[in-house]
Parts: C-alpha cells; sequence; structure tokens
C-alpha cells in the first residue's frame, strides 16, 4: 500500500475521454509489444508484465480488504506520474500513470498528519478498528506469498519436479581419437531418459554414476526410454584419468553429460509440494535479509560496492539486486524453461514480501507496527490513542535515505557487474 506521491488536483475528464484514452493505451501496449517481439525480445516484455501483475495482485489486497472494511478507496493506480487513463467509478478513480515503478491505493487519513474532510473521517484507515487496518496493511504481503503458491502449484503441476530416479541425456562429449564415444557407440542419442542400470533402478543419480565409473572395460546395462518407449542397451565405459584433488584417479565414463527429469504431480499432491516451496523459499528469504543486516552482510555488501570486480560469483549471487538484476535473472530463467522462471518469480514475491513488512514507514510493516503501538497504548474504557507520525518522520526519513542508497547501489552492481547467470 504505497502512499500517493503528492501532485496537483486535476480536473476530471468528460465522460467520453477514459473510453478513448483507453483505446490509445491499448493500441500504445501493442505496438509496445510487438517492438519487443520484434527485437527478440519478447521474454523480456512477458516479465515487464509479470511484475507490472504482481504490483496489481499486491494492490488489489489493499483494495479488497480496504473495501470490505468499509474504509473510503480514493484511488487505485498502476504506475507513478502523469494519468495516461483513469475513469471514476463511485468514489474511486481506477487508471494508468506514465512511470511503471509500482503502484498504489489512496485510503485517506493512513497516519494524523494527513487532512481529512470531516465528512470522511469516521471512514478513513486511522478511525478504523485495530484488526482492519492490520488485514489492510499486511494485505498486499499476503497477496505476494498466494501468489507464490499459485507459482509454485503451477510449476509442479505443469512443469514437474526433477526426479531421482531418471536422468536424461542432455549432450555428448569427445573422445580424443575417436569418431564416436562409447555411449554413441552404444545407440544412444539425445533425450533419451536414464531409468535403470544393470537390471535395477536408481533413487538417487550418483548411484548411476558410481556404476559406470566403477566399470572400465566392462559392459554396463541401461534402460532408457525414448519417444515412449523403452529400450535396453549394453555400453562398455572406457577407463579415463582425472586429477581429483591434485591427484591422478581412473574411473569409468561413457562420454554423456546429463540433466535432472521433470516428473509433474497431480493436482491434489502438489497443493502440499507447493507449500513445502513456499516454506523454504521464505526461510532462505528471511536467512538473506537477516545476513545483509548483519555486521558482517553490510561489511561485505560495502567492499563489494567500492570493489565489484574483486568480488567472487558465490559473494555477488549472494547480493541485494535492483529491480533491474531481479528482471535480468527472470528473463535468463524465462530462457532457460518455463520453470525456471516460475522459480524466479516465486523467490521475487516471497522476497517483496518479506522485505514490504520491515517495520518502518512508508512500508507497509510501518503501518503494521503503529497499528500494534496503538493497541497496546489504549487503555480499556479510553478513546482510541493515536501515534504522533511527526515524532517518527527523522526515523522515516533515515530509513527512506538508506532504502535509496542501497537501491542505487544495487543498481550500479547490476548494470556494471552483473551476477553470473544462474541456469548458465
Amino acid at each position: 500500500m504505497t502512499l500517493a506521491p503528492p501532485e496537483p488536483p486535476q480536473p476530471a475528464p468528460p465522460s467520453v475521454r477514459p473510453r478513448a484514452a483507453l483505446l490509445r493505451l491499448a493500441a500504445a501496449v501493442a505496438v509496445v509489444a510487438a517492438l519487443f517481439f520484434a527485437f527478440g525480445l519478447g521474454d523480456l516484455f512477458l516479465v515487464v508484465v509479470a511484475v507490472v501483475v504482481m504490483v496489481m495482485v499486491h494492490e488489489a489486497g489493499h483494495f479488497a480488504t480496504a473495501k470490505w472494511s468499509r474504509m473510503k478507496v480514493t484511488e487505485f493506480f498502476v504506475g507513478f506520474g502523469p494519468r495516461l487513463w483513469s475513469v471514476r467509478r463511485g468514489e474511486t478513480e481506477y487508471g494508468v500513470k506514465a512511470i511503471p515503478a509500482g503502484g498504489y491505493v489512496k485510503i485517506p487519513g493512513m497516519t494524523n498528519l494527513e487532512d481529512v474532510h470531516p465528512a470522511d473521517e469516521a471512514r478513513t484507515y486511522r478511525q478504523a478498528p485495530f484488526r482492519k487496518r492490520v488485514l489492510v496493511a499486511s494485505a498486499g504481503s499476503f497477496m505476494h506469498f498466494v501468489m507464490a503458491f499459485v507459482l509454485a502449484w503451477s510449476a509442479l503441476v505443469f512443469v514437474g519436479s526433477t526426479s531421482g530416479s531418471a536422468v536424461e541425456v542432455l549432450g555428448f562429449s569427445h573422445f580424443a581419437g575417436q569418431r564416436l564415444n562409447p555411449a554413441e557407440k552404444a545407440g544412444m542419442e539425445l533425450g533419451d531418459v536414464i531409468v535403470a542400470v544393470n537390471g535395477h533402478g536408481f533413487s538417487n543419480p550418483d548411484q548411476l554414476v558410481t556404476a559406470i565409473e566403477g566399470s572400465a572395460g566392462r559392459s554396463v546395462s541401461l534402460l532408457v526410454r525414448r519417444d515412449g518407449r523403452t529400450i535396453p542397451l549394453s555400453v562398455a565405459p572406457e577407463r579415463r584419468r582425472h586429477l581429483v584433488n591434485g591427484r591422478e584417479q581412473l574411473s569409468g565414463e561413457i562420454g554423456v553429460s546429463l540433466g535432472g527429469v521433470a516428473v509433474p504431480e497431480n493436482p491434489f499432491g502438489a497443493i502440499g509440494g507447493a507449500a513445502v516451496v513456499v516454506g523454504q523459499t521464505t526461510s532462505s528469504a528471511i536467512t538473506g535479509l537477516g545476513h545483509l543486516l548483519s555486521p558482517s552482510g553490510i561489511s561485505g555488501y560495502v567492499h563489494q560496492v567500492l570493489h565489484p570486480s574483486q568480488a567472487t560469483p558465490t559473494q555477488q549471487a549472494s547480493r541485494p539486486e535492483s529491480i533491474i538484476g531481479a528482471v535480468r535473472i527472470a528473463v535468463q530463467g524465462a530462457k532457460a524453461g518455463i520453470g525456471s522462471l516460475l522459480a524466479v518469480l516465486i523467490a521475487l514475491n516471497i522476497f517483496v514480501a518479506i522485505l514490504n513488512m520491515v517495520p518502518m514507514l512508508p512500508l507497509d510493516g510501518g503501518h503494521v507496527a503503529i497499528a500494534i503501538y496503538e493497541r497496546i497504548r489504549t487503555r480499556r474504557g479510553r478513546p482510541a490513542y493515536h501515534a504522533d507520525a511527526a515524532k517518527l518522520m527523522p526515523l522515516t526519513y533515515g530509513f527512506v535515505v538508506v532504502l535509496l542508497l542501497l537501491v542505487v547501489s544495487a543498481a550500479y552492481l547490476d548494470i556494471t557487474h552483473p551476477v553470473p547467470n544462474p541456469f548458465g
């Protein structure tokens, strides 16, 4: 629930203009989409659309709960800056603005600093009961968790989770002096799915690798799935030399690179799996945020900003990213496949949900913290206590400055020293 930016009042447009403006906006979006796809940037366009949808759903959470709580909602906009299109329905103006950097729902009386017409005071946010204020303020983050759950469920049902009992042949490696390596000689093809070795299935791909490495010079029986058929193959691994921790070792190889196989889950079984994915991702996000805010995390991040070329790939991967970096990773995920894109969007939704609930204004968590404080200070039988937001302004300004420094520095790193492609 972003506070609306201050701007001079604008006269309501005539009733005919919103329809014409909407048609012009739709045509402009269609032209932009066509240009993106024409220049091979379709993945970027889809990611931008996904981010805009995330913003709209976040704000819809605030909007719906505010309406349910009988608060007055005067504006529901996607974007900031000049209006591109708007229409008024009842007491609420809906629209789109020129800068697609977020969105907001405007509810009068978010703090005691806002002047509100006396006729509207009873329906302001600040006059609502405690439970309704907490509900409205936290609804945006809640919707991010809902989106993350839906995306995780969709990934499990329509893409699937990686199976440990099957691996896919992704490529062949060349053996010096040979036209075909052992796997190719045995008739193996790209896309073959290996499901058994020496007559036994395996529950972990390492079991397959161990069987092949320990069978140099001896035939290994593999069962592969190809185009719906199950085909037995006999492969003779060749003894190859490797350096492991500086020491030479011999092991069997057949010359293939392997990858996991995604197995779709049934819709009901995926409900529990989606909850696990959301829980694990939430735990990782909280751990990552806690590390960033720790003394060592702050020191490490400052060092990255000052000496970006000295950062290792691991350090780069653990740093906070701006919207530039997040969109880049999402585009890379889209190029790698729908499953990778969904994984990025799940993580992005959960991170935004957690960050948004940090108990500092102007974030939604700041409004929740104020509501809780007012609840604690209110004595039974007495009028509700209202916190003076003016006393929080120095702290709020300091937090905004720190947040802006983080955003600007993260954008600088994402432009000059982007995080390595995790899907490459």
